[in-house]
């Protein structure tokens, strides 16, 4: 197939777009680079070194022999966008073009506008240029499972049936979105599901939970290839900030009691679902959901996985019980369902499988590189400020965020 990856430099795009053209699909990038301005911005840098994106296509063609061609530009320029659309012609569209922290749209006014600017006209531009160019490509976009929010029954896989003074519907899942991020991914599912309904594009929404890992096959060929690691507070992960802060011995930061869970899933199992996918298109005028993840975890289980697996590394590890500056349940239910794509042939790598060498262990490799000032949490949700320059927020104690 030709399939197009938007954001293909970043984390889950460049780890796509290295294993479909590996599996023998042809191959575009379509990014602008600005994931990596972002950093220098705020002041912070990837675990792994990140070579530019000409150095990572070159040793990617050396080592294989394939090409994966590069269109540099922006989703939000709508000339720009449909002019790579026009001249690759692909028969898939994999959509990873979005600012999806959670952390940096609750910056402020400014990262909140910027970020819902890039991710709701950015997917509006693409729609449209598949209107205009090719109504019949397959639109595979990275959605969230953070659009569900923590509902107190269980979470199905886009739709819910309803039952209502006699009379019954199948309805797009409720959404309780938890931040700025988070509703411009709502904006973005309700604007495909519209498109699909009028214009007849097909289109497969993924959910995902929370992606770990750095290996891939194709990742581990060689270091010029290695992907993102990002352990940051606005950026990383809650998984990636343990493994980082087990590394140097520091002890690792839960918020609030740290029962808050979400799904996660290893990037092996986030590319396959991503050819599952393009492999299996959804019909025209069709709008579907997967639940891309493998296994729920709460924070303070990961906290503890961690620690375990630190301590057979030999590293002494504690954890630590800061306040929480997000806005979000403490406590909650959460049982989402995820078999579509089991049905479609997953076979799920878990967790307990890559802590040790995918994770600690290149935290480990790296540590060297590792800043623990970027370990605290500056970012309130409540007041939308970030208070980086100002040193610690307010309700964490100075001598837990050191």
């Amino acid at each position: 197939m030709k399939i197009a990856v938007l954001g293909g430099d970043g984390y889950c795009g460049w780890a796509t777009a290295l294993y479909l053209s590996n599996r023998g699909h042809s191959v575009a990038i379509v990014d602008n680079f600005v994931r990596r301005l972002w950093d220098h911005q705020l002041g912070v840098q990837t675990l792994t070194p990140i070579r530019p994106i000409a150095d990572r296509l070159k040793a990617w063609q050396e080592l294989t022999g394939k090409n994966v061609e590069l269109f540099a530009g922006d989703v939000t320029d709508y000339d720009f966008l449909s002019s790579a659309i026009r001249d690759f012609e692909p028969d898939t569209i994999v959509h990873f073009a979005e600012q999806r922290s959670a952390p940096y749209s609750m910056i402020d006014r400014k990262h909140a506008v910027s970020t819902q600017v890039n991710n709701v006209v950015g997917t509006l531009n693409l729609l449209f240029a598949l209107r205009e160019y090719d109504s019949n490509c397959h639109l595979v976009k990275l959605g969230t499972m953070g659009e569900y929010g923590t509902p107190n029954i269980d979470i199905e896989e886009g739709y819910i049936t309803i039952e209502h003074k006699g009379r019954k519907d199948l309805l797009p899942y409720p959404k309780q979105p938890g931040s700025f991020y988070h509703l411009s991914k709502v904006h973005d599912s309700h604007n495909i599901m519209f498109a699909c309904k009028i214009w007849g594009l097909r289109a497969t929404d993924l959910n995902q939970g929370v992606v770990y890992g750095t290996v891939t096959e194709e990742a581990a060929m060689e270091e010029a290839l290695i992907n993102r690691f990002d352990y940051d507070e606005i950026f990383g992960t809650v998984l990636n900030r343990f493994c980082a802060q087990a590394a140097l011995g520091h002890p690792l930061t839960v918020y609030g009691k740290g029962e808050q869970t979400r799904g996660f899933l290893d990037i092996r199992d986030t590319v396959r679902c991503v050819e599952l996918a393009c492999l299996n298109p959804a019909a025209s005028g069709e709008f579907r959901v997967f639940n891309q993840f493998t296994e729920q975890f709460s924070v303070l289980q990961l906290a503890h996985m961690v620690a375990a697996a630190g301590g057979q590394m030999g590293l002494k590890v504690e954890v630590d019980f800061l306040p929480n500056p997000r806005v979000e349940a403490p406590e909650h239910y959460y049982n989402a369902h995820h078999s579509k794509l089991i049905d479609l042939g997953l076979a799920p790598h878990y967790l307990s499988e890559s802590l040790l060498d995918s994770l600690i262990g290149i935290a480990v490799r790296y540590r060297d590189r590792i800043d623990p000032t970027l370990f605290a949490p500056r970012v309130n949700w409540r007041n939308g400020s970030n208070n980086r320059q100002a040193g610690p927020a307010a309700d964490v104690p100075a001598s837990r965020t050191r």
